[in-house]
């Protein structure tokens, strides 16, 4: 007998590579599965940024022809949808008309896909609005962030959504043991995030544009509120004679980092362009700042980076603690130099480092996530 279809609500497919959708592409390879891009966690604002996003929306929705992949790709038994869906959390009437615009929207999915109960995943607590309109037969919540604290979220609406979704899921999967302590334990399930190893281990060519003149500090991911730029400028004018390299798209206020000469911001990159820097750079760097969503997280990019076989210069944070010995910290922010330094005489360490991570692969995670789903076939 095949294993039950999956209905899951997510971010945009194809968009920098979330836990989310790593464990999905490797789920997909035995279910059938439709995937509802982002139905969002905050109301719109009149924002630059916003309204963007609210016309490429608009634009998804209206258009006759399939949603595609922002990297083109898509596993074979998965179907993107693009949401007739209005992101407004608290608000009555946006959950209303979402029960019925989208219900109808993933049964015509389902019916599409010869999809018969299926087990309806979510990632985002939003989606409970919606959960009653759509036959299944076992509601998943993966819980891989605070929504409470997390940056960009309706915190008060969302946590209240959360709170209606642990209360009705099935199965509750937690990225971290912080998440996890959250929810009831006889339902939840510890799944921390895992890595591709096949991209990370595998040598990869150095990237052209990563500078070879000078010791090479590299972070990669969003530039937001919660990485401490103060910390990194502070580095930064501390070692004037190393590199310091930026990799992603900027969602705060780095204009002092940005001003240094030794300071290069290239961009987002492909994810899978990432190892071409990763494992060429002289430090990989956690640049963390102490706040509630930090401590609740379990960062994709730690065991990446463990992977990639570079020394690592991090803040502390929970998640780090089993690998805190094959990582330098930076015990207070103006020691962050320092443990770049120390960190750049620790290059013999890279087989430790990839052989920390060999036995958390995502197909490793997600062979734990189908034992677990597999109590509702």
């Amino acid at each position: 007998m095949s294993a039950p279809g999956l209905v899951v609500f997510g971010e945009d497919w194809g968009a920098h590579p979330s836990s989310t959708q790593h464990l999905i592409a490797r789920l997909a390879q035995r279910r059938d599965v439709v995937w509802i891009n982002s139905i969002g966690l905050r109301r719109p604002r009149l924002s630059q940024h916003d309204l963007r996003r609210l016309s490429g929306k608009l634009w998804d929705m209206t258009r006759r022809r399939s949603p595609q992949a922002q990297d083109g790709r898509i596993p074979p038994r998965l179907r993107l949808m693009n949401p007739r869906a209005v992101s407004w959390p608290g608000s009555k009437l946006a959950a209303a008309f979402n029960r019925a615009s989208l219900g109808a929207q993933v049964r015509a999915q389902m019916a599409s896909a010869d999809m018969t109960r299926p087990i309806l995943w979510t990632s985002l607590p939003s989606a409970v609005d919606v959960a009653d309109s759509i036959p299944h037969r076992a509601l998943v919540y993966y819980c891989g962030d605070d929504f409470s604290a997390l940056a960009g979220v309706d915190h008060a609406p969302v946590a209240q959504m959360e709170k209606r979704l642990a209360a009705r899921a099935d199965l509750i999967l937690a990225a971290s043991e912080d998440l996890a302590a959250r929810f009831p334990p006889h339902k939840t399930l510890l799944v921390p995030h895992g890595v591709d190893l096949d991209l990370f281990c595998a040598p990869a060519p150095r990237a052209p544009d990563l500078p070879q003149d000078a010791p090479v500090a590299g972070f990669y991911g969003a530039l937001a509120e919660w990485i401490d730029m103060e910390m990194l400028t502070g580095a930064a004018r501390a070692l004037p004679d190393w590199r310091f390299v930026f990799i992603g798209p900027r969602h705060t206020n780095i204009d002092a980092l940005a001003a240094l000469p030794n300071v290069s911001l290239l961009g987002p990159r492909p994810h899978a362009a990432l190892p071409g820097y990763a494992q060429h750079w002289s430090v990989s760097m956690l640049p963390f700042r102490d706040n509630a969503q930090i401590r609740a997280c379990n960062p994709l990019k730690l065991r990446e980076y463990l992977a990639a076989g570079a020394p690592i210069a991090t803040t502390r944070f929970p998640a780090l603690a089993p690998y805190a010995a094959l990582a330098h910290v930076a015990q207070r922010p103006q020691d962050f130099a320092d443990a770049l330094l120390m960190a750049a005489q620790d290059g013999a360490r890279a087989p430790e480092r990839r052989a920390s991570v060999q036995a958390q692969s995502w197909e490793a995670r997600a062979r734990e996530i189908e034992t677990a789903l597999a109590s509702f076939t």
